[in-house]
């Protein structure tokens, strides 16, 4: 196994890792700037688009050469060969101190994503989905901060996380329509280091890749939410993380140089890389697109 710095971007907040296997290229955004980036498995012909507010996570779609961005004031549609914006919807339009946050599309081409407390200091956040027709839905409420959404293999499994509740949590999926159900425990984060659940990510085997932020540790549970193994990153503060590369076999992991409250401390030099890890012997599943 091999960690190397894929891009030196120096992001603020990286977050939301996607691999488009269409293009072939990386897609990842920085929170704090909103900028969403793109570069090669290799991390050249890097390209970027401001959006000029917080960008919390986004979705590429099938059918439009843009993505779904989840700004803080809401849902936007990004034009990618003019940068421009089209508001489509805000979520909750009445809580000015939530912004959106983590955001996955679902097996089906749903765009699931949740919203935050900006101080992290209230559950006022819900978990919605954005359907192809652009109906949007609340899944959960009385939430802090959405993070760590992904699906099971199969898509029957979504894995979603409040990041400070020291949980992964795990619900019935129904492919059909987008509900969910069965809330359940998936596994327990130790908190006991300062690291909290960030952004996750399954692979083919139906393990799931957590980053654990502020500890700097790469974790994988098995499909029973035990520890399967703990990869040790060169930054404290990883974010998140996804499979890609033309083979699926690339894990590449976000990270932040700026913490976003103060009560967080600072990292070394390669802090708010873009990282590669190879030879792991695994691959994971393309992501899929937003079909509306």
């Amino acid at each position: 196994m091999e960690i190397k710095v894929l891009v030196d971007v120096k992001t603020k907040l990286g977050e939301c890792p996607t691999w488009d296997a269409v293009r072939q290229r990386l897609f990842w955004v920085d929170i704090v700037d909103g900028r969403l980036f793109c570069c090669d498995e290799f991390g050249g012909n890097i390209r970027a688009w401001e959006v000029h507010k917080k960008i919390g996570s986004f979705a590429l779609q099938e059918n439009y050469n843009g993505a779904i961005v989840a700004l803080e004031d809401g849902l936007y549609q990004l034009d990618f060969d003019t940068g421009n914006l089209k508001f489509i919807c805000n979520p909750e339009p009445d809580l000015p101190q939530n912004r959106l946050n983590d955001g996955r599309v679902d097996r089906q081409g749903r765009f699931v994503f949740g919203s935050m407390n900006r101080l992290e200091d209230g559950n006022t956040a819900s978990l919605y989905r954005l359907d192809a027709d652009y109906k949007i839905e609340k899944l959960e409420n009385n939430i802090n901060t959405s993070n760590s959404i992904c699906w099971s293999p199969d898509g029957t499994k979504l894995y979603f996380a409040d990041t400070w509740q020291g949980e992964i949590w795990s619900y019935d999926y129904d492919l059909e329509t987008g509900q969910i159900s069965n809330k359940t425990i998936f596994c327990k984060i130790d908190t006991s280091d300062g690291g909290s659940a960030d952004g996750s990510t399954v692979d083919r085997e139906g393990y799931l890749w957590n980053a654990k932020v502020y500890s700097g540790q790469l974790v994988r549970y098995r499909p029973d939410g035990k520890i399967d193994r703990i990869i040790e990153m060169p930054v404290k503060k990883i974010t998140s993380a996804v499979f890609g590369g033309k083979n699926l076999d690339v894990l590449f992991v976000t990270s932040m140089s700026q913490p976003p409250l103060p009560r967080f401390p600072d990292d070394n030099q390669l802090r708010g890389s873009v990282f590669a890890i190879y030879g792991l012997g695994i691959q994971g599943l393309a992501d899929a697109r937003f079909m509306g």
